[in-house]
């Protein structure tokens, strides 16, 4: 049931990215070209996305993984399956964290840096 949750819970983020683009919010060009920002303010502790990028990345090694061929040469219907289900939870997973992101980017950017004083 849990494992269900987490996929519709995917599948959820993937059509509300792509929507979000339709309806005015970040392209997906923009979204992709901030993943190396996100990448890199997760890598300076400056944004809290590390646990969800390390579940992007397992999930891309996984898809690309040599060891992923031997269902697919035994069990090719249910071998195609999982990679297609893989597949659709990381694009939903990476549209959803980059809009999280560039929505976190707008807000520090809004902030000035200082401190204040008494």
């Amino acid at each position: 049931m849990g494992r269900t949750l987490k996929r519709t819970a995917a599948f959820t983020a993937l059509a509300r990215s792509l929507a979000a683009g339709a309806r005015g919010g970040p392209s997906l060009g923009a979204r992709l070209a901030a993943l190396p920002r996100m990448i890199r303010a997760t890598a300076r502790g400056e944004y809290d996305g590390g646990l969800r990028l390390a579940m992007m990345t397992a999930a891309t090694v996984y898809v690309v993984s040599p060891v992923d061929l031997v269902p697919e040469l035994f069990l090719t219907v249910l071998g195609l399956v999982d990679d297609a289900v893989m597949v659709t939870w990381l694009a939903g997973s990476v549209l959803s964290e980059t809009e999280r992101f560039l929505e976190w980017e707008a807000r520090r950017a809004s902030v000035i840096p200082g401190h204040v004083t008494p």
